[in-house]
């Protein structure tokens, strides 16, 4: 019984600080998968809405990486781009 308990508490040991390693690490690919994410959906809803606005953004690579890596000012950049030049 003591020897489970100590393999028990030796592999929660490892375990927090495998993860204290390798949260650094994870951080920045997490980030981008959030903003991607958000930005497939804000794209998603402008796309929805665009004929209202007559403005279209298409959904693609390009533009959900444009929102992904700068965000809402990515987004912004979009929709003047397309305003502008339509």
């Amino acid at each position: 019984m003591t020897k489970t308990i100590a393999e028990l508490v030796l592999a929660l040991l490892t375990t927090l600080i495998a993860l204290r390693l390798f949260s650094a690490r994870l951080k920045l690919p997490i980030k981008l998968l959030i903003n991607a994410a958000g930005g497939f959906l804000l794209l998603t809803v402008f796309h929805l809405l665009g004929d209202t606005l007559h403005i279209q953004v298409g959904i693609n690579a390009l533009t959900v990486g444009t929102v992904t890596l700068l965000g809402l000012p990515g987004f912004a950049l979009l929709v003047l781009a397309q305003w502008l030049f339509r």
